[in-house]
């Protein structure tokens, strides 16, 4: 693959909304609420990438362990060990089981420390963060406008693009400390009720810088191993 290549999100009718994908080095946030498969699509991106573009990647979880996060992903015939050659799950969950009661510096060196470590090592073109979230209410941030824009930074630094995933309620907005404002794109997910049974899975791109895209919000499914992005049912 060609570093100027777009990073393929994989979601089978979502990319040729996006011009083809992201454009490379871009920071992407991938917010929604619990439960709208955020990690699911962060993990597509990589495990696809891998298998169909050769490209490799790192996943760092902060709050759910390696083991039960690659349990889920093997449920959905994602399996971690399929792609275990380009792609690294570093769990800092486990380490901050042990380090409880840090410092905020302290807890955004380690992860500062491992994400550079492991982009030497690996020279990953694509990283996940699993959650900006958790790193916010780790990190404890006093000024977290400066600290977030550094952060951003740092993270350009890194010549790789980079994946967000942020937890949001109902009521949010896509950032906290101006994070909407900082990425180059967001993407959302969320559930909306249909009917009195259905609820269905939606995906849309509210930003994407760089690349003409849709606004629009598709019916997100998953099927043998696959993520689609349809049209919605009609309310």
């Amino acid at each position: 693959m060609g570093s100027s290549e777009r990073i393929r999100t994989h979601v089978e009718g979502f990319d040729e909304k996006l011009g083809g994908g992201i454009p490379p080095g871009h920071i992407v946030i991938i917010a929604g609420e619990a439960g709208t498969m955020k990690s699911t699509v962060a993990w597509n991106i990589l495990y696809q990438g891998a298998v169909k573009d050769k490209r490799s990647g790192a996943y760092i979880t902060l709050e759910q362990s390696r083991d039960s996060f690659a349990s889920h992903l093997r449920t959905m015939g994602l399996d971690p060990n399929d792609v275990e050659d380009r792609v690294s799950i570093v769990d800092l969950a486990m380490i901050r089981k042990n380090l409880e009661g840090m410092g905020e510096s302290t807890w955004l060196e380690i992860f500062k420390m491992y994400a550079g470590n492991l982009k030497k090592t690996l020279n990953y073109e694509i990283l996940v963060v699993d959650s900006l979230t958790v790193l916010h209410g780790l990190a404890r941030f006093d000024h977290p406008r400066e600290q977030i824009f550094q952060m951003f930074e740092w993270l350009r630094d890194l010549k790789a693009t980079t994946f967000l995933i942020s937890e949001m309620r109902k009521s949010d907005e896509f950032g906290t400390h101006g994070e909407e404002f900082l990425a180059d794109g967001i993407i959302h997910v969320k559930m909306e009720r249909v009917d009195d049974a259905k609820i269905e899975r939606r995906i849309r791109c509210v930003k994407m810088r760089g690349t003409p895209h849709s606004p629009n919000y598709y019916a997100l499914a998953f099927q043998k191993g696959n993520l689609q992005a349809t049209h919605v049912i009609a309310e």
